[in-house]
């Protein structure tokens, strides 16, 4: 069997891994955003091409001795045509099959084998699946920042950028929030006011928030955990604990009770939205484990669609070698 390429095409980073038919990882590399919804498919599809070639480049290995590419990413179907991947491949000299698979499942399986279970993740966006004989048999949320993606990171982003205007507009008391964005921006804090009546740092802070993408609001998502003693802080972070209880609550079933595994920046921070996940998955899973990134799941899925069981060694092997690599 020739070697596997898998891939774990993130908005911000992609990664790519080598390996072999037993799971053994042979090389691993980085390139930038590889997710064409976020990314665009030129950018995309320029990307995954750099990481699947550094990965093969590094250990000799010529792009014809791989065969199949898996890719894990957010916001295609797994049914998608790969001719935007396909070609930009086949000129780098990977002909083999390729496959597109959901970053939320190889989330799920970073952090489990088992074929039954849930995953939760909380990054930039947010999305809940219930895992069933290895496919998802049901998933919640995951629909953008303008009509979901409760408690991620730019759900809370937004929130923070919205109570650090309202309070410099006079409309909401002080809040630590205020000179954290304010810094972040690199807007001085003064009592100024400008011909408009307005605080003249409102003015630019306000200038410089519409200036962003709206995901872009995500970066400010650190503040609320960095000023969680803050009320205001405080009511946002607990808001988002609670949205994403709920996220879990929507996806749970009696019939599944296997582990959960939590992946995104937002639920690695310690504190109450962490906490209130755990809370609503209590009695309902074996056991949590928290992941970077779908890497491993990625290798797992790769692994599968070439016919080969993973089960606990297999699973083993492929995080220990992959560690090895990192």
């Amino acid at each position: 069997m020739p070697l596997l390429l898998a891939l774990d095409a993130g908005g911000t980073s992609t990664r790519a891994t080598l390996l072999d038919p037993t799971g053994r990882c042979i090389a691993y590399a980085r390139a930038g955003g590889g997710n064409p919804v976020s990314s665009g498919l030129e950018h995309a599809s320029s990307q995954l091409g750099l990481a699947a070639e550094g990965a093969v480049a590094s250990t000799g290995a010529a792009p014809s001795d791989v065969g199949p590419v898996l890719m894990a990413m957010a916001g295609m179907s797994v049914n998608a045509s790969t001719d935007w991947i396909s070609g930009p491949l086949k000129n780098r000299g990977f002909d083999g099959p390729i496959r597109l698979e959901s970053d939320l499942l190889a989330t799920f399986f970073s952090g489990t084998w088992e074929p039954d279970g849930y995953g939760v993740v909380a990054g930039t966006g947010s999305a809940g699946i219930r895992v069933r004989s290895g496919l998802v048999e049901r998933s919640a949320d995951g629909l953008g920042w303008l009509l979901g993606d409760v408690g991620s990171g730019f759900w809370i982003g937004h929130r923070v950028a919205r109570a650090v205007v309202a309070a410099l507009d006079g409309r909401t008391g002080p809040t630590a929030l205020t000179a954290l964005l304010l810094e972040d921006l690199g807007i001085p804090a003064t009592g100024e006011l400008v011909q408009s009546g307005r605080l003249e740092s409102l003015r630019l802070a306000t200038d410089a928030l519409y200036r962003l993408r709206p995901v872009e609001l995500s970066r400010f998502a650190p503040l609320a955990f960095a000023a969680r003693d803050d009320a205001t802080a405080k009511a946002i972070l607990a808001d988002a604990a609670d949205a994403l209880a709920d996220l879990f609550t929507a996806i749970a079933s009696p019939a599944v009770t296997g582990p959960l595994v939590l992946g995104g920046s937002i639920l690695a921070q310690e504190g109450v939205v962490a906490e209130s996940v755990a809370a609503a998955a209590a009695g309902r899973v074996t056991r949590m484990h928290q992941v970077p990134d779908g890497m491993v799941g990625a290798i797992v899925l790769s692994l599968r669609a070439a016919g080969v069981d993973v089960g606990p060694e297999v699973f083993d092997r492929i995080v220990t070698s992959l560690a090895a690599l990192r």
